[in-house]
């Protein structure tokens, strides 16, 4: 029989996060296929460019307070003009300490209000599907929207939305198992997902998909090649220098305080190493740790990068390193293996299904700073693990991980989904 397809310019509808690029690479491929592609952003969003049919903002969870889309961290709102630069530091620190707290128990019942706006304006579109990328609070506020409704819903699981939000927060969980109930399929970005879906209430005789959240590695962006000269000078590398690049930025859940912690460490062994760590530039936390460990010479901070400055900087680096005690599958992780950067992890079950210790890669506890060191000397000594991981990363990202057949896949996971909705 043959597999179903989506027809052509069939509707499909996202309600996501409008800013993040994870979103915007995924939403981008239907685009780009010629399906008639409507926006529903929890954040404002500017929408020019994208190629959608509408674009409407229905500000979730306090949007206005929520920071990056990766990850839920605090981005405070503007501090009022005249406030002395020590007085915005201690209120940018206060914020970022409560705001995990403060959203965990708030920002599910002040979602419900805005189920009525979501369903007005799904109904308005007609989707064959709707797509929720994220349960908190997206895939929440979608599924309270369709309750009573056969439209069809899927939902993506991003890397804590289950390990670390519903775990830690009892409204949370009790939305997450709504949201599970509701939903009619599945697209975790890693297995350990699938599996722990079921213990929220997900129901594993529904469709669903593993894939990276994103979309996968675009080749023609993240491949090995040359490091480049005008990077070097610019970051300030000396010629020749390994590099240890942390692409992570600050998240809640990136035990970045051991990551620094264990660079002196690194440095006794291999004291030409360099450690830049993106995003990071301007952090009163990172600029604290750098100078209590007298490591600044050693370090390079950056703003946010451009993807194609970041695959630069992988291209450059010896080793790729993901602190990282909670996660799915890092974008960034499979970005650097497509590079030829050795990765440094932590050893969470997300990730092993990526890295195998010892043979693609180096794992372990990512809050212990003497085992961060430990991996990451390891990685700098060892030239002969680091070309035959770089082998075996290249087959493995273009095997499992390359973008268009990463869409594929999911284009023809939308049609059995939108398929079995419209039998019913």
């Amino acid at each position: 029989m043959t597999a179903p397809a989506l027809a052509p310019g069939a509707r499909l509808c996202f309600v996501a996060d409008g800013r993040s690029p994870i979103s915007r690479n995924w939403i981008g491929y239907f685009v780009a296929r010629g399906f008639e592609v409507h926006l529903i952003s929890t954040f404002p969003v500017d929408a020019a460019g994208m190629g959608l049919a509408s674009a409407e903002v229905v500000p979730v969870a306090f949007a206005r307070y929520a920071g990056a889309s990766s990850g839920l961290s605090p981005a405070p709102a503007g501090a009022p003009a005249g406030m002395p630069a020590w007085a915005r530091r201690l209120r940018t620190r206060a914020v970022g300490a409560l705001f995990p707290t403060v959203f965990g128990w708030l920002a599910p019942p002040e979602v419900a209000r805005h189920a009525a706006r979501v369903r007005a304006l799904v109904d308005r579109v007609d989707p064959v599907l709707v797509h929720a990328m994220r349960i908190p609070f997206e895939g929440v506020v979608a599924a309270r929207a369709l309750e009573g409704s056969s439209r069809p819903l899927v939902v993506s699981v991003w890397g804590n939305d289950l390990e670390l939000w519903a775990s830690r927060y009892p409204l949370v969980s009790r939305a997450t198992r709504r949201a599970l109930a509701r939903a009619t399929a599945l697209h975790p970005d890693c297995a350990r997902d699938l599996r722990l879906a079921t213990r929220w209430g997900w129901n594993p005789s529904r469709p669903s998909v593993v894939l990276p959240g994103n979309g996968g590695v675009r080749a023609e962006r993240f491949h090995p090649g040359p490091p480049s000269a005008e990077l070097d000078r610019r970051l300030g590398i000396p010629e020749g220098a390994p590099v240890v690049l942390n692409p992570r930025g600050f998240r809640e859940y990136v035990r970045n305080e051991a990551f620094f912690a264990a660079i002196p460490r690194v440095l006794e062994r291999h004291p030409h190493a360099v450690f830049v760590g993106v995003g990071m530039q301007g952090n009163p936390r990172a600029a604290r740790w750098i100078a209590e460990l007298g490591i600044g010479h050693a370090v390079r901070l950056t703003p946010l990068l451009t993807p194609d400055e970041i695959a630069s900087l992988f291209r450059r680096a010896t080793l790729a390193v993901s602190p990282s005690q909670f996660d799915g599958t890092p974008n960034t992780l499979l970005e650097a293996m497509a590079c030829g950067a050795f990765p440094v992890a932590g050893d969470i079950a997300s990730v092993r299904e990526w890295i195998e210790d010892g043979r693609n890669g180096l794992l372990c506890d990512p809050a212990d700073p003497a085992a961060l060191a430990d991996a990451m000397s390891r990685g700098l000594r060892d030239e002969g693990l680091r070309r035959a991981a770089a082998q075996r990363n290249g087959a493995l990202v273009a095997e499992r991980a390359e973008f268009g057949g990463v869409m594929r896949r999911a284009e023809a996971f939308y049609a059995r989904v939108a398929h079995a909705g419209s039998a019913r």
